[in-house]
């Protein structure tokens, strides 16, 4: 059975962890944040253009300028079980947003880490609370 569009993308993901943290970081060597991380999983999955967001800090009021960057690449809003690949935008504190992206195990979730300086998975429950969760419908129109 070939791989799903979400599991090749947590496989990506994967592959990332240990790449440094980087606030805005889009590049490999100089580090990744949470948005990055996704931007790069989707290209090395197979996506051939992905649209990430802009201004945006550690710390925001509001999480409106993440909620198009989902179904702009992809994804489309659930309601069921996290499923590998899965994206989720979480609540660190009251004014910090974060993407997690459920890993190809099932049972980790790898993400941008600002505290540790770089990507990592982490195993178990998320210790956040989800506002939204998305699956990767497909990587050839993203």
């Amino acid at each position: 059975m070939a791989a799903t569009a979400g599991q090749r993308f947590a496989v990506a993901a994967q592959s990332l962890v240990g790449v440094p943290f980087r606030l805005h970081g889009r590049c490999l060597v100089n580090g990744l944040d949470c948005v990055g991380l996704v931007a790069s999983s989707l290209g090395r999955a197979g996506a051939k253009t992905v649209t990430t967001p802009s201004g945006y800090a550690l710390r925001n009021r509001s999480i409106d300028h993440m909620l198009g960057f989902a179904t702009a690449n992809g994804f489309a809003e659930t309601n069921s079980p996290v499923w590998a690949g899965d994206l989720l935008l979480c609540a660190v504190s009251a004014a910090q947003f974060h993407l997690v992206i459920c890993g190809p195990d099932r049972r980790s979730y790898i993400h941008a880490h600002a505290g540790l300086r770089k990507v990592v998975s982490t195993p178990g429950d998320l210790p956040w609370s989800p506002l939204k969760h998305w699956r990767l419908a497909d990587l050839t129109g993203a």
